[in-house]
């Protein structure tokens, strides 16, 4: 692979805060993906986010996601890998994906606010540290 095709490949899969802002101000359709723990996420994520802790998803359990819209996967930051491993999942299910770089972290560092989380899937999971193990 040359570096171009490299650098084409990694912007295909990844995406940053500003981006995620600027297509949300475009009104374009994707949908925030935090695949932490319910616990992680009702303590603080991103507006308009749900909750899908990768642990739980399968087929039954995304049945309900669009599938005409981006999903973004994000966790805690740059030492979770969450975001991963939903985004794994997610495009293993046939999802357009697409991981937030640097998560919670990096979104508030670059000036965007957090809320307390309040649309979660129904998956129950037992774990509560922030990347849902």
């Amino acid at each position: 692979m040359d570096q171009i095709a490299f650098y084409q490949a990694k912007l295909a899969y990844e995406i940053d805060s500003w981006d995620v802002a600027e297509r949300q101000k475009q009104g374009a359709a994707l949908l925030l993906v935090d695949g932490r723990s319910p616990a992680a996420y009702a303590a603080e994520t991103l507006p308009g986010a749900i909750n899908l802790p990768h642990r739980g998803i399968t087929a039954e359990s995304t049945a309900q996601l669009p599938r005409d819209v981006l999903l973004v996967t994000f966790c805690d930051g740059i030492g979770c890998n969450a975001s991963t491993k939903t985004a794994l999942k997610l495009a293993e299910l046939g999802f357009s994906v697409k991981e937030l770089q640097g998560g919670v972290d990096w979104w508030k560092r670059d000036g965007y606010p957090t809320v307390q989380g309040g649309t979660c899937c129904d998956i129950n999971m037992a774990a509560d540290c922030g990347c849902g193990g």
